[in-house]
């Protein structure tokens, strides 16, 4: 070999050496990737499954805990027993008079409404001491007491109650209906105001020809 040859022949080898070199560190690149990837994918599946069982254990707690009594209701449900009793007791006060279009009388049907209130009464105290409770549903889920329209709703109704002697039930019952359903939310107001007078007359008529009572007139006497 003469050494123009030789000094060529190094240079052949360093270069091999240098580009094996390279391939070997390339590769421990790939692996030392390929191994944190790993790791991490690893460490994702555990916290995952660290979450499901936090979320599975959460759960089962919930469902073992007895439901919490909503004893407030309660005072729902004496309302509601007084009001049946009430409604019993006044009906048994009517006189037995009877006329050829109604031959049972007018106390049937408020001793039925009566009996019926009394029911509900028992069966929503039961439900109520066992743990039943409403829940919020809908669109208006979750918002707070509306003491405005409590006390709006509850000055109609108080409103109709003095005027209904004066005006006569079909004009204080339609500004019933339609006061209640503008303090509800109701926009539309002449239509509301409408649909309530056809409900003042529709009671009215209902109350005469369907149960023989008559609802005071006021200042549409002899009109109706």
């Amino acid at each position: 070999m003469t050494g123009a040859d030789k000094p060529a022949g190094d240079g052949a080898a360093a270069e091999a050496t240098a580009l094996e070199n390279d391939a070997v560190e390339k590769v421990e690149v790939e692996n030392d990737t390929v191994a944190e990837d790993a790791v991490e994918s690893v460490a994702v599946e555990k916290a995952a499954a660290e979450g499901d069982a936090a979320e599975s254990g959460d759960t089962a707690g919930t469902a073992a805990a007895p439901p919490k009594r909503d004893l407030q209701q309660l005072w729902v449900c004496g309302f509601l027993a007084v009001l049946g009793v009430l409604v019993v007791v006044d009906a048994a006060r009517l006189g037995g008079f009877s006329a050829s279009n109604d031959p049972i009388g007018p106390k049937p049907v408020p001793i039925i409404l009566g009996v019926l209130l009394f029911a509900v009464a028992a069966f929503y105290a039961l439900n109520v001491v066992r743990g039943g409770h409403g829940e919020d549903e809908g669109a208006n889920a979750g918002d707070r007491y509306d003491l405005k329209t409590v006390v709006l709703l509850c000055a109609v109704f108080i409103a109709n109650a003095l005027l209904i002697d004066w005006l006569g039930w079909v004009i204080s019952g339609a500004l019933l209906f339609w006061g209640a359903a503008i303090v509800l939310g109701s926009r539309r107001y002449f239509l509301t105001l409408a649909a309530a007078v056809v409900l003042g007359l529709a009671t009215f008529y209902g109350f005469a020809i369907g149960l023989g009572l008559g609802l005071p007139a006021g200042v549409l006497q002899g009109i109706l």
